[in-house]
């Protein structure tokens, strides 16, 4: 793995107003879950993060983030304009070695990047919320395979990207189509974009990500966000949100750097994210791994907003530790949830949002290993205060594969950490005291008026999981989790109903793909 391979393989916060098309409420409600789960457009949680660091050793690895900014520097490689945009701003630029006073960057970042925002959806109903108390789920990002019970391992293709936004969109528990939700390699890399971009705007209309693999990519993803949005609103309004991966340890590449401008220039929201492999791409350590992130995170959202002041951006890392036995990533282990907590932490400090996390694992299949480690990853990311969860459902082979019934076993499991965050209901109802006069001593409250008024909605139940006794699973096939997950995103893919789309827009879409593809010869690269 490298910093690609996740596309591979004070402060304002935004309005709330939205805009775009969307069908009837009723008909709305239906294609994006109904009665399989509570709707919502974004995690609130109601739960204080849970925090791993004290002020002083906040204060520790702020002072020797600075240290490793001031004394050893980021790289900016091939990218003359970003140098010269050092230079201007004061920096001691050597070369594509940057070097930077102590504080600076912090400066840079909270004097105007936003605390919180909103990225808009074409259907005002899914607009989220980034940053503060809220948590969105996305999908995984990037696997150039995908994996079923039916196929097996196999390369990804267009088609399966589009099942992936597809079950994203009718999967209540996701409040985003999410990005490169699995890489389609039957299309050529340079045109792929478009349709990808295409796809996230006409099967879901929920909120959706950028490109970023080549800078006139971003500037197509802008293009096409302002064929639906309105160019004045792309403008003044996030409308794309974008993973800009950092080349750690300490290096920038002219392909991040290009998107990024790119993005920030058009005031679209970029998602800085250190690529950290512990032990290979920074120090073993916690404390030093989380002083190299806050380094390269600073460097990354100093300079978009250098290049627009106010431009929306987003603390990332994306955090695992190795085997040091085989170099191998692996997930679900103290280390890395200890790393996400801490920068969650020194990202409130700093004053913008957060993202880390997802449902991650090793596992090749949706097996005991793939829930343990992905159970850990997902609880860490929701008791740490993640605002913007990437990877949340889908994730097998350590990014490399999507899995369609792990993508459903992990939304099942993003919906019972959304009622977990909930926290304790405190209301007349919550308190239950009239259940429990009514049924006194020795009794049970089975029948109670209580019990009777609350039992449709009280108590999370899992899509998945089989809870029934022994004779009806064996008398249903007795099947295991897997085999239940496959049964249900075959139906929901059955059972999808595309969402409106104004038949203007998607004339003007069809006619932007057609034009940039005509344009250019096919390529791989």
């Amino acid at each position: 793995m490298n910093s690609a391979s996740e596309e591979h393989g004070g402060r304002r916060a935004g309005r709330r107003a939205g805009r775009g098309s969307g069908g009837r409420e009723a008909r709305r409600a239906a294609r994006t879950g109904g009665a399989d789960g509570a709707r919502a457009p974004y995690l609130l949680r109601k739960l204080k993060p849970f925090e791993v660091l004290g002020d002083e050793a906040l204060s520790i690895i702020e002072e020797n983030a600075d240290t490793v900014l001031q004394e050893i520097g980021i790289e900016f490689r091939d990218d003359a304009e970003a140098l010269q945009i050092w230079r201007d701003a004061g920096a001691d630029v050597d070369g594509q070695r940057v070097r930077f006073p102590r504080g600076m960057l912090r400066k840079i970042v909270q004097d105007t990047a936003p605390a919180e925002f909103t990225q808009y959806a074409r259907n005002p109903a899914n607009n989220v919320l980034i940053g503060g108390d809220a948590t969105v789920f996305v999908p995984a990002y990037g696997p150039p395979f995908i994996r079923n019970l039916d196929e097996g391992r196999r390369y990804a293709t267009i088609e399966d990207f589009r099942n992936f936004v597809k079950l994203a969109y009718t999967s209540p528990s996701l409040h985003h189509s999410g990005g490169t939700v699995c890489e389609p390699v039957d299309l050529p890399v340079n045109k792929r974009h478009l349709d990808m971009i295409l796809s996230h705007i006409r099967y879901s209309d929920k909120p959706f990500m950028g490109s970023v693999t080549a800078p006139g990519r971003a500037e197509d993803t802008v293009a096409m966000a302002k064929i639906v949005f309105g160019g004045d609103f792309v403008e003044n309004n996030c409308c794309v949100i974008s993973l800009i991966n950092a080349n750690s340890p300490m290096v920038f590449d002219d392909t991040m750097l290009g998107a990024l401008k790119v993005y920030a220039r058009h005031n679209q929201a970029t998602v800085i994210s250190p690529f950290i492999l512990a032990g290979a791409m920074s120090p073993v350590t916690v404390a030093g791994t989380l002083a190299q992130i806050l380094a390269e995170v600073l460097a990354g959202a100093a300079l978009a907003q250098l290049v627009r002041p106010g431009a929306p951006v987003v603390f990332g890392t994306f955090a695992s530790s190795i085997s040091m036995q085989s170099g191998a990533p692996t997930f679900g282990t103290p280390e890395p949830s200890l790393v996400t907590y801490g920068a969650a932490q020194l990202a409130r400090r700093l004053g913008i949002p957060f993202r880390s996390g997802g449902s991650l694992c090793a596992s090749k299949i949706p097996d005991a290993q793939a829930a343990y480690e992905s159970a850990n990853t997902l609880q860490s990311t929701v008791l740490s205060g993640v605002n913007f969860a990437l990877h949340s459902a889908g994730w097998l082979e350590g990014g490399l594969a999507m899995g369609y019934e792990k993508f459903v076993m992990d939304a099942d499991q993003c919906s019972m950490q959304q009622a977990f965050a909930a926290g304790v209901d405190m209301s007349e109802n919550g308190q239950a005291m009239d259940a429990i006069r009514e049924v006194g001593p020795g009794n049970h409250y089975l029948g109670c008026a209580h019990t009777q008024a609350n039992f449709e909605t009280t108590f999370w139940r899992s899509k998945i999981a089989d809870n029934n006794s022994f004779e009806q699973w064996q008398a249903e096939g007795e099947q295991d989790a897997a085999q239940r997950a496959n049964k249900r995103y075959k139906k929901m893919l059955a059972d999808y109903v595309a969402p409106d789309l104004d038949p203007g827009i998607a004339e003007a879409l069809d006619e932007f793909v057609v034009k940039k593809k005509a344009a250019t010869p096919d390529s791989n690269v």
